[in-house]
């Protein structure tokens, strides 16, 4: 280690030390005169894409901005635009060019090498802003990756991932129809499929639609824990299909025993089936778990009130979602 530090003390005096100036050779590419108007220029055009990448991430989260897809495709078409003529106005009038009428030979030889290095060198000569230049590149550049990243947003929560397992469900809550009128039990029939919702909750909530249905008392299989969820012979099952994350749309009446020996509930997307009866088993298709249940009770107006939370957590399944449970 002390061997080390004594190494890096003197690589670090080295480079502090003023090295000698040594005469430049005859330049290869004539030097052009500088232009500060074209520089300017770009560092305004550079300012511009940032500010478009900057406004992209802002009109996607203010949900109140009106026609937000075409300020989102205006934000991003200017960033790229503005990056665009900057790249052309210092490919033009920064970058001093060279016209040969042959090709330049291979580089067989070192000297051929250091004079293509030279040319490279010597073609930004003109630039007298170099750094300032680069800072407002990379700005307008982070600006636009940043816009880019942006939408990954709606993929949902990256580290606090416990808002995917809450739902507004808790013992109590009434079950409610699109039009806010409250569930009887005396109302639901069989062979029929209702859609059910929270009260006072936020419907667009992933755990908030249910799937509602009746069957005969005497048809139930439900888990041992669950036996008294289903007063009357009435089930709740949450309508995202635990597959993908669609919503379970289609409720299947055998009408040929043979090939449909028992109701279904089906997700017309992948055509996942889950039983009803049995607390909401996967029969077929991609689903790799069972449809949650929600506890029902009926109150002493007869009106359906949750009597707790799901059986698991509501949506498509990831990885390790079996883990963890819902919650209210």
């Amino acid at each position: 280690m002390k061997r080390w530090a004594i190494a890096l003390l003197v690589l670090l005096l080295g480079r502090l030390r003023r090295r000698p100036k040594v005469p430049k050779e005859d330049p290869i590419v004539e030097p052009g005169p500088p232009d500060p108007g074209a520089e300017t220029l770009v560092l305004v055009l550079f300012g511009c894409a940032a500010l478009s990448g900057i406004a992209f991430p802002v009109v996607y989260a203010v949900d109140a901005i009106p026609h937000q897809t075409q300020f989102l495709g205006l934000a991003l078409g200017l960033a790229f635009g503005f990056i665009a003529v900057a790249c052309v106005v210092v490919a033009k009038r920064l970058v001093v060019t060279e016209e040969l009428e042959e090709d330049y030979p291979l580089p067989a030889r070192p000297e051929e090498e250091e004079a293509v290095a030279r040319i490279v060198e010597e073609s930004g000569d003109r630039f007298t802003r170099k750094r300032l230049l680069l800072v407002a590149g990379a700005g307008a550049g982070t600006a636009l990756g940043a816009a880019l990243l942006t939408p990954a947003a709606s993929l949902g929560p990256l580290l606090d991932v416990s808002s995917l397992y809450r739902t507004p469900w808790r013992r109590g809550v009434r079950l409610i129809d699109e039009a806010g009128r409250a569930f009887r039990a005396d109302a639901i029939e069989e062979e029929t499929f209702y859609t059910a919702y929270p009260e006072h909750a936020d419907r667009e909530q992933m755990g908030a639609p249910l799937v509602v249905v009746r069957l005969k008392p005497e048809q139930l299989r439900l888990p041992g824990p669950r036996r008294g969820w289903a007063p009357e012979g009435i089930v709740a099952y949450s309508k995202i299909c635990t597959h993908a994350g669609c919503a379970i749309a289609l409720y299947r009446k055998p009408k040929f025993p043979p090939v449909e020996p028992r109701p279904a509930l089906i997700c017309p997307c992948h055509y996942s089936t889950f039983d009803p009866a049995n607390g909401g088993a996967v029969l077929f298709g991609p689903a790799g778990r069972d449809l949650p249940q929600l506890p029902l009770e009926i109150d002493a107006m007869g009106e359906l009130r949750a009597g707790g939370n799901f059986s698991g957590p509501v949506g498509p399944s990831w990885w390790g979602v079996r883990n963890h449970g819902a919650r209210s």
